[in-house]
């Protein structure tokens, strides 16, 4: 399975968060990793998950904020890569679409619309996907010279998200953010019970996280194209395992991700 879009939802209609959930849950290319109705707390969920690309209602009447506020706070927060910005809405002024532009929005959907649907959104994203990670790329996800160690911390866990879609590690698993975490308490703490210091962070037991991410890897290994795998997880697997150790697996994205130039 290639890497898949990672889609953070801002959205108050729950009828509309429904039918975009239920459409992205029918495509590979695309995984949703939240949904708000509340800008401020968009922000937020941007700095946890610095997803590709974010669905953006303009209005947000039954949630709090709006998103013309959401936009100008976007343009002020440090990420490693900015998303890119999908707005969708029943505002339809020429006016709303150059204040909206010039806060940052890359494309702009009209509800009102009679060929609108959140179908025709995300097909629209699955279109130009391949645009986005291009676009993403070249901004280059390596360290600027005044890195500060929040920039840094935010560089490694998306670093790490990359090279966890890279062999089809699902990001809707319950181990995909156990795995960050572990990976990078790898690359910056050198600790050696890394499962107890995550389930510690996310105040679950050492037993479930440990599970959680075994599993992630185990279905990753099950589903994902054998040359894919072997082209990004080139060290040896036990033959009588046929899929690594959580802590080889760790160890070795922890050691790709600290050495490799993005």
């Amino acid at each position: 399975m290639s890497r898949q879009l990672t889609v953070l939802l801002v959205e108050d209609d729950k009828d509309i968060c429904q039918r975009f959930s239920a459409e992205i849950d029918d495509t590979e290319e695309i995984s949703l990793v939240n949904t708000t109705n509340d800008s401020l707390h968009a922000l937020e969920l941007v700095e946890e998950y610095i997803p590709d690309a974010i669905i953006l209602d303009l209005d947000l009447s039954n949630g709090r904020g709006n998103g013309f506020e959401f936009l100008k706070d976007l343009k002020e927060l440090t990420l490693p890569v900015n998303p890119y910005v999908l707005v969708t809405t029943n505002i339809s002024s020429s006016t709303t679409q150059n204040f909206a532009k010039d806060l940052g929005a890359d494309f702009i959907f009209y509800k009102h619309q009679t060929e609108y649907s959140e179908k025709k959104a995300i097909d629209f994203l699955k279109m130009i996907r391949p645009l986005i990670f291009s676009n993403r790329h070249q901004n280059n996800l390596s360290a600027p010279s005044a890195e500060t160690p929040v920039q840094k911390n935010q560089r490694l866990r998306r670093l790490i998200s990359i090279e966890l879609d890279s062999v089809g590690i699902n990001p809707k698993s319950v181990g995909y953010k156990y795995l960050i975490e572990a990976i990078f308490i790898a690359i910056t703490d050198m600790q050696t019970n890394i499962p107890a210091l995550v389930a510690n962070r996310f105040g679950k037991t050492a037993a479930s996280v440990e599970r959680g991410m075994q599993n992630a890897i185990s279905r990753a290994w099950h589903t994902t194209d054998i040359n894919e795998l072997m082209f990004h997880y080139t060290a040896k697997i036990d033959p009588d395992r046929g899929i690594p150790t959580l802590m080889e697996f760790i160890y070795y994205f922890a050691n790709k991700v600290e050495n490799k130039e993005y």
